[in-house]
């Protein structure tokens, strides 16, 4: 009792002593309220990370999903579908969904599928025709409150959300889906989209369109068929178009003028994956942060001497080593940014 009586006490010295504070002082709560919340600006740079690197994790909830940014010391993210539309209700997926991104990949990287694979894949690709149908009818009247929520629960938590990638801006979904998509990202708070760059001049086009209508970012991500003019059709195709650049895949491909293209396109980059890979010549290995061929702390440090707006964001793709986990190896690729720009 003695101690609670000691504790009430200073504690209402302390509330009487910041009433007679200085007025710059008397903002304290305000500035206790922002204790122990991530802060990833690192000396003017903007470090994120894509929620995508958390998918090894064991509980994919916008509730973890945030637990997951806040550990790894993160107030900036691009944040998948699945948490965000999973809390506004969306209908659960009957697929494996981890299994048929990994099919999709090898098909996608052309390496050969089994015949087992094949089928399997095939069998998949028909149960998502059928899942989308129900996605579809959900999208259509689903209440982006349900969305503004998450935003004011990341945001509660010292996270902002930069940019949105749900599974509805491909050439097979509607004009309804893309809108519900970039109404979505905006009651997030994002400045834009992203998705897979199509390779498609009319779809680009149209995207971009409808970019404009919504007054929401299209950025356009690639993996090893990036070049240097791979965003230059979509560029002129509309004033909301723009890049979300793969830097590790950049350089997998095989290119040397990253810096460059960065350098040209700077205004236009909404966002950059950030990965370290090889060069063809090494293998094209995804490898921890520092010991392949991407040139992260160059990359971070022209961010920061130019002042380039647009966040760098974390993609763990590298093999989480055993006894560690995604939020730890994210944590360690947030340690490198901030060592490369002290």
């Amino acid at each position: 009792m003695n101690n609670r009586r000691k504790f009430l006490q200073k504690s209402a010295l302390g509330i009487a002593g910041l009433a007679m504070a200085p007025s710059w002082l008397q903002g304290a709560p305000s500035i206790i309220k922002s204790l122990n919340k991530p802060n990833s600006v690192i000396n003017g740079v903007t470090i994120g990370c894509i929620t995508y690197s958390f998918r090894s994790m064991p509980d994919q909830s916008a509730e973890a999903t945030l637990k997951y940014v806040v550990d790894s010391g993160l107030s900036s993210i691009e944040l998948m579908g699945d948490p965000a539309e999973s809390f506004a209700g969306m209908p659960a997926s009957p697929m494996n969904r981890a299994r048929m991104f990994q099919l999709g990949g090898k098909q996608r990287r052309g390496e050969a599928l089994t015949a087992d694979e094949t089928k399997e894949l095939a069998e998949m690709q028909v149960q998502a025709q059928d899942y989308n149908k129900v996605v579809a009818a959900w999208r259509s009247s689903v209440d982006m409150k349900k969305f503004e929520q998450v935003r004011k629960m990341y945001k509660d938590a010292g996270v902002s959300i930069y940019a949105f990638k749900p599974n509805a801006f491909g050439q097979n979904n509607t004009d309804a889906d893309i809108a519900y998509g970039m109404k979505a990202a905006k009651a997030l708070g994002a400045t834009h989209v992203t998705l897979e760059h199509p390779s498609d001049d009319a779809h680009t086009l149209r995207l971009g369109k409808l970019g404009e209508l919504h007054k929401m970012g299209v950025g356009y991500h690639g993996h090893e068929q990036e070049t240097f003019t791979f965003w230059d059709t979509a560029l002129t195709q509309s004033k909301m178009n723009g890049l979300n650049l793969d830097a590790g895949h950049y350089i997998a491909a095989g290119h040397t003028d990253l810096i460059p293209l960065i350098e040209k396109h700077h205004a236009r980059i909404y966002s950059m994956h950030t990965k370290d890979r090889q060069t063809p010549a090494n293998g094209k290995g995804n490898l921890p942060w520092g010991t392949g061929d991407t040139p992260i702390g160059d990359l971070l440090k022209l961010m920061q001497k130019n002042k380039y707006k647009f966040p760098a964001t974390i993609e763990l793709e590298y093999q989480v080593p055993e006894g560690s986990d995604a939020v730890k190896e994210v944590q360690k690729c947030v340690e490198f940014c901030r060592k490369a720009l002290a």
